[in-house]
């Protein structure tokens, strides 16, 4: 499958089959993870996976995951992240996300449904998985076998914004829709 059908076959999928993710599929998906680009290559995520029944709980205090098997909590170091100079702009939450987008359209390849969650309660989070101060959650992967009906490729021609409104060459300038 090419990029950009890959990237139109994923969906976000919120149920999920019991069935857990068989371990050389896993280590596909991680691998997809840690060969992620980074800012100066520091790659300042970890990867905390969570499968057990316990590990689950823990993590649903904190998020809901619609009882996906696998559950990949990707954080970010703050000591090891590239700073701007300019600015003072750390990179850690991008660097995190890149590493949870390559995973996630690597799941989607293996046919491995995902659902990237934002929406979670970090220092319940931290505390449940006794994080230290410099490990900071930025994102939650939810990994399985869907049981969602697969959505169209197609969707995206109604539900994205069209290019001429994200796209903009030599200057920013704000189409007038008057």
């Amino acid at each position: 499958m090419n990029f950009i059908d890959l990237a139109k076959t994923r969906y976000s999928v919120r149920k999920y089959s019991d069935k857990q993710i068989e371990k050389d599929v896993l280590d596909q998906i991680l691998e997809a993870g840690r060969v992620a680009p980074s800012a100066c290559n520091l790659q300042p995520y970890k990867i905390l996976v969570l499968q057990t029944e316990e590990g689950l709980k823990r993590l649903s205090r904190a998020a809901n995951i619609f009882f996906a098997p696998t559950a990949l909590v990707i954080c970010a170091d703050t000591t090891e992240a590239w700073t701007r100079k300019f600015d003072g702009k750390k990179t850690t939450d991008i660097d995190a996300s890149i590493a949870t987008d390559h995973m996630m359209l690597q799941a989607t390849e293996l046919g491995v449904g995902s659902l990237w969650v934002c929406k979670f309660e970090p220092d319940i989070l931290s505390q449940a998985f006794h994080l230290p101060k410099n490990i900071v959650p930025v994102n939650i992967l939810a990994l399985g076998y869907s049981l969602d009906e697969a959505k169209s490729p197609n969707r995206h021609i109604a539900c994205r914004k069209p290019i001429r409104d994200l796209v903009f060459y030599e200057e920013f300038k704000v189409n007038d829709k008057a």
